[in-house]
């Protein structure tokens, strides 16, 4: 360590973390803990430099370098007391990471010096050991970039198609990318990768987490990683592992590259975050940032043992956003990701961990308050996973507008539909119509309902009809680890086979779900590689696997090409259709054309009883989707007319017959697809008139379009 030099200028306390300007830099950080705070310099060789930040303001240290510019490694040491007893572990021996840094650099080793404890987690001694050498260093990093004409797409709700995608995975194996680029940011922003997307027809990226993130203890010591990213280490840094050009804060103005390039090509960027829980974990993991800085305000402690944290997430910890300066980090965070990189919405990871004021779920709550009041955030597109692991944590349907939730009860309907459970169609049909019973009661939209049947947690689609048992081995865990309840069905064979008549029926499944998911009313999210028919070898919890496991394979034969070209066609009538787009819920009353808008029916052409719903005998279910119902007018304020539709779902083991109803829903049909038809063009057929009996082959969706004379 090198002399500390003369003191800092006082500087600013705000805004927090290191702001720099054509002078020098501004430091500042917030502890209610710290009796002293030491600003920690390093140079390219690694030499430290400690600065003593003598100015305090509301809890803020802080000061001004002059001559301390952008790329400037830096890092904190906090002192005040290590009491356990009272929830306080500040640790001057351990280097901690600036909660507000733009950039980090480096990654934590597996070294017991992290530490920040001697011996017992719980006990009074703290561990004496410099953690320097083993932990990362943030960096300084300044907010400019030319964004040019950037302007957000500003897709509406009820047109967005999500697309689930893992930035390192999604382009790491792609031939048309180039090698240096793979798996980056800049490997996502690059034409053939772009291409893709907007060949496929989505509307908007979902990133899996993007701000810096470490690998557990736990992990490293298998010699696996978190690949998946829920693991936070930085809330306003891009992941730098991500980045083609180093983590020296070029990660920044690469992620801002990669918006811009999305967003030029029609495509939102929706981040999943994580602010419920950070990479320090229990009681017993390492001290990399808010443990160091002030444990009781960052973290929810238990009320009788402030030894101990509680544990709403299964990671560990859990943030404490009930505390102010807890809540502002958030904000603070979410904020500079709309404003400064120009990101789309935000996907929150185990929301309702963030809601809780004392124990349960409260609709009240200050994070609610905050989001919904902020002209900025209010504006952008939110989306909840309404479950945490604590008791109480399942709230689907209960978050308020404007949030979407993750329709988790739409997923398992709709495999519990397709592995033939023989449940009944009662769930289906609500899934199919947007859910009302969980969103209209509050007065939200369809669109409330994000519809997924795989997302990046759990088989992908092709495992989902190949394995009816997980097969994580290869986790290390005993195959412990992930779901056991998957609602699959492996069509007679566990995993792959070269049986024809299996993997034919396997085929028509997948394009079943699919034709379910797209034809559905709400947001529709495809996880990435669904389409190209990716295998995870029967493994439903690869968040450790950064390997073939995880990584998209784009070398495609026919059976792939086949699914893609599929996938297309769905998406592009999905979009041609409004009527498959709503806005508002169906009511099941006659539009301007004197014909209800929604009808449920029978394989007999017989509208859905009361007695049909309740019963778990039917298998097939049919919906009459009225196109005319729509008020639209053309761009001569003309009246437009939309096509309507009758689908079929099938889930049955055998081929059923089924008439096609007469008026008032329509006197002909034309068919305009048929998953049970292999690689089929949807061009129409010759029309069918009403009362016409089709045969619909079993796991089969088909849809026809409705003529009325």
């Amino acid at each position: 360590m090198s002399p500390e030099p003369a003191g800092p200028w006082p500087g600013s306390p705000l805004p927090l973390g290191a702001t720099p300007d054509d002078s020098g830099t501004n430091f500042a950080l917030w502890s209610e803990a710290a009796d002293a705070v030491d600003l920690c310099l390093f140079d390219v060789a690694g030499t430290e430099t400690r600065i003593r930040l003598a100015e305090s303001t509301d809890h803020v240290r802080h000061g001004y370098l002059p001559g301390v510019g952008p790329g400037q490694r830096y890092g904190y040491r906090v002192h005040g007391p290590y009491d356990p007893s009272r929830g306080l572990r500040c640790n001057p021996a351990k280097l901690l990471i600036d909660p507000y840094a733009r950039a980090i650099d480096g990654s934590v080793q597996l070294h017991e010096a992290v530490l920040g404890f001697a011996g017992d987690p719980y006990g009074p001694a703290p561990d004496g050991r410099d953690s320097a050498p083993y932990v990362p260093r943030s960096v300084v990093v300044p907010d400019d970039f030319a964004w040019g004409e950037d302007r957000p797409p500003a897709v509406p709700w009820q047109d967005t198609v999500i697309y689930e995608l893992h930035v390192r995975g999604f382009t790491r194996r792609h031939p048309d990318v180039p090698e240096h680029l793979r798996g980056t940011y800049a490997g996502l922003a690059h034409p053939a990768a772009v291409e893709h997307l907007t060949g496929l027809g989505v509307t908007a990226v979902e990133l899996l987490p993007v701000h810096q993130f470490t690998s557990e203890p736990g992990l490293q010591r298998r010699g696996l990683t978190n690949y998946w990213g829920y693991n936070t280490l930085g809330y306003f840094a891009p992941h730098a592992d991500y980045c083609a050009t180093g983590s020296a804060g070029g990660q920044v103005a690469e992620f801002k590259e990669m918006v811009r390039c999305l967003h030029a090509a029609g495509l939102e960027v929706i981040l999943d975050v994580v602010y419920n829980h950070s990479a320090e974990g229990a009681e017993g993991g390492p001290t990399l940032s808010f443990r160091g800085i002030d444990n009781r305000t960052y973290y929810r402690l238990q009320p009788g043992d402030p030894r101990r944290y509680t544990d709403y997430t299964g990671c560990g910890n859990t943030l404490d956003v009930r505390q102010p300066a807890v809540l502002r980090l958030v904000m603070d965070s979410l904020r500079y990701w709309v404003t400064e990189m120009h990101v789309d919405g935000f996907r929150f990871d185990l929301a309702p961990a963030l809601v809780r004021s004392f124990h349960d779920v409260d609709r009240l709550s200050a994070f609610f308050a905050a989001v919904h009041q902020d002209p900025v955030l209010s504006r952008v597109k939110l989306i909840a996973e309404p479950w945490d692991a604590g008791e109480g944590g399942y709230q689907i349907g209960q978050f308020p507008a404007p949030w979407a939730e993750w329709n988790g009860r739409y997923r398992d309907t709709v495999r519990t539909f397709w592995a033939g459970a023989g449940t009944g169609v009662r769930d289906l049909g609500s899934g199919l119509s947007g859910s009302s019973d969980l969103y209209a009661g509050a007065g939200r939209p369809p669109y409330a309902s994000v519809n997924f049947v795989t997302s990046h947690d759990g088989f992908t689609m092709r495992d989902l009809v190949s394995y009816e048992r997980k097969h994580n081995e290869a986790n290390g865990e005993g195959n412990a680890d992930g779901e056991g309840d998957n609602r699959s069905s492996n069509s007679g064979v566990e995993g792959e086979t070269d049986d024809p008549a299996v993997n034919v029926l396997r085929r028509r499944m997948v394009r079943s779900m699919l034709a379910t998911l797209l034809l559905s009313t709400g947001v529709p999210m495809i996880t990435a590689g669904d389409e190209l028919r990716r295998t995870q070898g029967g493994n439903n919890n690869a968040y450790c696997h950064d390997d073939e496991t995880s990584w998209i394979d784009w070398d495609l034969d026919k059976d792939a090409q086949d699914l893609l070209a599929f996938a297309r066609r769905l998406l592009a009538l999905r979009a041609a259709s409004p009527v498959l787009r709503r806005r508002s819920f169906f009511d099941g009353r006659p539009g301007p054309d004197g014909v209800q808008d929604l009808a449920w029916l029978r394989p007999d052409a017989g509208e859905m009883t009361h007695e049909d719903w309740l019963t778990d005998g039917p298998r097939t279910l049919g919906v009459y989707l009225n196109g005319r119902a729509i008020r639209r007018r053309g761009p001569h304020g003309e009246p437009v007319v939309d096509d309507s539709y009758l689908a079929v779902f099938h889930g049955g083991d055998e081929t059923v017959t089924c008439t096609l109803p007469g008026p008032p829903w329509a006197s002909g049909y034309e068919l305009v697809f048929d998953t049970a038809v292999e690689n089929a063009a949807f061009t129409g057929s010759r029309p069918a008139a009403a009362g016409t009996e089709i045969d619909v082959i079993a796991r089969s969706v088909v849809l026809l379009r409705a003529f009325r004379d």
